[in-house]
């Protein structure tokens, strides 16, 4: 039943991220990518401190230390992600963030010599070739854009499976308000140090602000984190990739764009992926004892 709430928590922190997609679109006419960043973890902070702010008496050292390295990896992977997308195409920064799915498993066997789960090492491999079909253009070349999109990657896998590690000894609520911290004072110096601090508060640009805040970094950050509780760091990573998906699936629903053969196959992918880690077939393995039965 644990395995399920962990499962259902990170379905729909997928599917707000998808909607983000949408939100970020609208924002980006209104403020720098930066400006972006510092309001989204600002509002962030500010909503978990109000609900659960009798928590916070009880914080504790290990979780302070845990948080802030969960922040920096966070506020790291976005801001490579936001300067990526700035030399290449949406498709490609996309397609090279989700490349997190495939870093994750690595991870744990290179540093904590963790066996790797091939069941799960192939649902990545296919979640990936999912999200390519779904989001990758063909264009020539590497460039500098490609570089820190991939360099993103890794920073959104170091974060999902050290929220993993860390989640199993220390508060998620807490955990989730340290790193939302941290990443919104170093977002914030950066906005100072660029000189960025004239923020429009026209609705168009602050409402999908607001959206960001409060569903794509508030509500999608602690389900993450109190999800992962419940589900191993692969399977996490799986899960969340289907934000391209959903990501698809929104772009068509609000801003009218049309659905293709090759949205279809990469959904279907994305699918097959999932169900691979998850069941790991263990339903063919019941119908081959069945019938020696």
């Amino acid at each position: 039943m644990r395995n399920y709430i962990g499962e259902i928590g990170l379905i729909i922190t997928a599917i707000i991220w998808g909607s983000g997609f949408v939100a970020s679109a609208v924002s980006l006419e209104h403020y720098t990518p930066y400006q972006i960043l510092a309001g989204r973890f600002l509002i962030g902070v500010l909503i978990l401190c109000a609900l659960f702010y009798k928590k916070l008496k009880h914080i504790k050292k290990s979780t302070l230390v845990k948080g802030t390295i969960l922040g920096i990896f966070l506020y790291l992977a976005f801001v490579l992600q936001t300067v990526g997308l700035q030399y290449t195409t949406p498709s490609k920064n996309a397609f090279l963030t989700a490349v997190n799915v495939v870093i994750v498993p690595f991870i744990g066997f290179l540093l904590y010599k963790r066996k790797i789960d091939l069941f799960e090492l192939s649902g990545a491999v296919i979640a990936l070739t999912g999200v390519a079909v779904l989001s990758l253009k063909l264009s020539a070349g590497v460039n500098v854009g490609d570089l820190l999109t991939l360099c993103c990657a890794v920073g959104f896998a170091f974060h999902i499976f050290y929220t993993a590690k860390f989640v199993k000894d220390e508060d998620a609520v807490l955990l989730t308000i340290v790193q939302m911290a941290v990443a919104a004072v170093i977002s914030w110096v950066v906005v100072i140090f660029k000189g960025e601090t004239s923020l429009s508060m026209e609705s168009e640009g602050l409402m999908p602000l607001l959206y960001l805040g409060i569903f794509s970094t508030t509500i999608a950050y602690l389900l993450q984190t109190v999800a992962q509780k419940y589900i191993t760091e692969t399977k996490a990573a799986i899960i969340l990739s289907t934000e391209a998906f959903w990501g698809m699936a929104f772009s068509v629903v609000i801003l009218s764009e049309v659905m293709t053969p090759k949205m279809i196959i990469g959904a279907v992918l994305i699918l097959g992926a999932i169900i691979i880690s998850e069941t790991k077939f263990s339903f063919l393995k019941r119908k081959k004892v069945e019938e020696v039965v």
